[in-house]
């Protein structure tokens, strides 16, 4: 993984001018979370409680339904992982994120005219990268506890009935924090078109992300077709 792959980021002058936002696979390795994520949900809902059973449906019945379950989760842990790798410095907490916070009615309010100029991802995605990290590194630790199937002879009925519980609270967390995710993303215009296509408008980039536009215009190379600065 190149220094390019973890963080892209080229302005190219157009109509409408558009940014780098994301290389290709850091948009697979999203998709592969999210959908691991989406598929962990549901059959652990059809695992829960009797009355969710039918979802188990969707993987062909119950007992395939257990036997799946923590095949995915493996999965997400080492997708997420890849994303964490690449985005964990772009996260990590800068001085205008909690001047950020303190305008978040204006952020509400769709007016972000009023708001700090943020980096590349702003406080509240931040919010969801570090949660996200957090709970799945919660429900593969606890996940691992409770899998009878391989280390059942290494754990005692007390620690499985304690990491039932740790996991099922760390699940119903992280499906908390994925709708606040969802509902994020399409309440702002253009965010989901991002990680389809890679990239976005200057006008989007210079109204939510002012100053990750800016880092990206005056870096060296950070302009299509320019010279590096002198």
């Amino acid at each position: 993984m190149t220094a390019h792959d973890v963080e892209p980021g080229k302005v190219h002058p157009g109509k409408p001018v558009t940014v780098d936002r994301y290389t290709v696979g850091a948009r697979i390795n999203h998709w592969i979370t999210a959908a691991s994520l989406i598929l962990l949900a549901l059959s652990g809902l059809a695992l829960f409680h009797p009355s969710l059973f039918f979802l188990s449906g969707l993987f062909g019945g119950g007992q395939f339904t257990r036997l799946i379950h923590p095949w995915i989760g493996v999965v997400l842990f080492f997708s997420f992982f890849g994303l964490f790798i690449r985005f964990w410095k772009a996260n990590l907490w800068k001085r205008e994120d909690g001047a950020w916070l303190t305008r978040f009615r204006d952020v509400l309010a769709n007016h972000e005219e009023n708001v700090p100029e943020v980096g590349k991802y702003n406080a509240g995605q931040k919010f969801v990268f570090w949660a996200m990290s957090v709970l799945i590194v919660i429900l593969i630790s606890s996940g691992l506890v409770i899998w009878d199937q391989y280390f059942s002879a290494y754990t005692t009925v007390g620690q499985q009935r304690v990491a039932l519980l740790i996991h099922a609270i760390a699940a119903v967390a992280i499906i908390g924090v994925w709708i606040i995710h969802a509902y994020s993303a399409l309440w702002v215009r253009g965010t989901i078109p991002a990680m389809i296509r890679g990239s976005v408008t200057g006008g989007w980039a210079w109204r939510h992300h002012r100053k990750w536009l800016r880092e990206l215009v005056t870096k060296p190379g950070g302009r299509s077709g320019s010279k590096p600065a002198e």
